[in-house]
């Protein structure tokens, strides 16, 4: 009996709603803002996941004329960056005994 009440109060009230709206005025609502903060937080996602597979790359390039001497291969993370400045630490030490 309940619902057959309900479902009367909303057939009369739609209609009366439906004469408030604007024919001219249409904006996305709740469902629109949805879809698009949806949208947006898997876009978010798939970048954050492409950074992620391009760190992974180890690209080596095709050797250059003979006699050119290759670059050491760049070193990447915290540890890789401390190892680094000890070395070069180290070197400007045996540079300048002195010192």
């Amino acid at each position: 009996m309940g619902t057959v009440i309900a479902s009367h109060a909303l057939t009369q009230y739609v209609p009366l709603a439906a004469q408030e709206l604007d024919n001219n005025k249409v904006t996305p609502g709740l469902i629109g803002f949805v879809i698009f903060a949806a949208i947006a937080l898997s876009l978010w996602g798939l970048m954050k996941n492409m950074v992620k597979q391009f760190k992974k790359i180890d690209f080596e390039e095709a050797p250059g004329p003979a006699g050119a001497t290759a670059a050491p291969k760049p070193s990447r993370g915290l540890r890789a960056h401390r190892e680094a400045q000890a070395a070069q630490a180290a070197q400007a030490a045996q540079d300048n005994p002195a010192s």
